[in-house]
């Protein structure tokens, strides 16, 4: 039986509830709300008028509420984001304090029995007795708990979530840590990829950005997957590409993870969306750090 470890996660939870939650938050973010059911999630994108994401979430329903999960600097812009304007609306959106851990495990059935969860391809959510688990791959469920709810001792807890967060850039997730809140446009991170754009809702917030993008062909950026030796992770962000024998700044690094025993960084960056995986990439204020780029596991052609 493999391993499953369980990592507490730094990432926040925004609730929203009353009547007119499904009216209001359809307004705001890039996903279609109707698709949303008690028995699946969705990424969703947050934006501001011109269309440049303040958040990249996970969007799910749980019992008479919405809620949205992303890192903490982002989940701390969109609360205030979208309290704005939820005075105009029957809407209560609040920092919701329940608990959150991400099991992770080359074969997740045993533990998935025992929390009694059944997933399938249409089902990537759950209720069970301890609160909502969300399926995320086949090696990752996010569980979403009740404060007094406890985990089956056969898991093996972790003191952080670097596990959890080298797992989620490996796939493509994208997230944005605070530099890179209000810079970038959906399709730059690579969300409608991941399905996390709607293009036949109506109007929300930034929409005539990201449907510009889209259909005139606009975005030149995409997120790509890095990895290369190193001693830790970054304070400075950007990255370099060499061009002949000259280094010009290529991007930044969005989101990053360091997974101490292999001495490997693993980062999400915003490139030209022509990047090779074979260019040579640098950071820049670490120039001693190659990193290369890295297989995305999805298409980022238009279907």
């Amino acid at each position: 039986m493999s391993t499953v470890y369980a990592c507490p996660l730094s990432h926040k939870l925004i609730s929203i509830s009353g009547v007119d939650k499904l009216a209001y938050l359809h307004g705001q973010i890039t996903q279609d709300i109707n698709t949303l059911k008690q028995d699946n999630f969705l990424w969703a994108g947050h934006c501001n008028a011109k269309g440049k994401l303040w958040s990249v979430a996970k969007l799910f329903a749980f019992k008479d509420s919405y809620f949205l999960v992303a890192s903490e600097p982002e989940i701390e812009q969109s609360l205030g984001e979208l309290k704005k304007y939820a005075v105009f609306s029957k809407v209560d959106i609040e920092l919701s304090s329940q608990q959150l851990i991400g099991l992770i495990a080359e074969d997740l059935s045993s533990v998935e029995e025992q929390l009694g969860l059944a997933f399938s391809e249409q089902i990537t959510a759950c209720d069970f007795d301890g609160g909502k688990a969300l399926k995320l791959a086949n090696n990752r469920l996010l569980l979403i708990l009740n404060d007094d709810y406890k985990l089956p001792e056969t898991v093996t807890r972790l003191e952080d979530d670097a596990l959890w967060q080298q797992h989620s850039i490996l796939a493509g997730e994208p997230q944005l840590n605070s530099e890179a809140i209000g810079e970038y446009v959906p399709q730059m991170v690579n969300l409608q990829a991941i399905g996390g754009i709607s293009f036949r809702k109506g109007c929300y917030t930034g929409q005539e950005t990201v449907a510009r993008m889209k259909y005139l062909g606009k975005n030149k950026r995409a997120m790509f997957i890095v990895s290369g030796k190193s001693d830790g992770t970054f304070e400075e962000l950007d990255v370099e590409t060499q061009v002949g024998e000259n280094w010009r700044r290529a991007g930044k690094i969005i989101a990053q993870a360091y997974n101490k025993e292999s001495h490997t960084f693993y980062g999400l960056v915003v490139l030209p969306n022509d990047s090779e995986p074979s260019q040579s990439l640098r950071v820049k204020h670490a120039p001693q750090v190659g990193l290369s780029i890295q297989a995305l596991p999805y298409s980022l052609e238009d279907e």
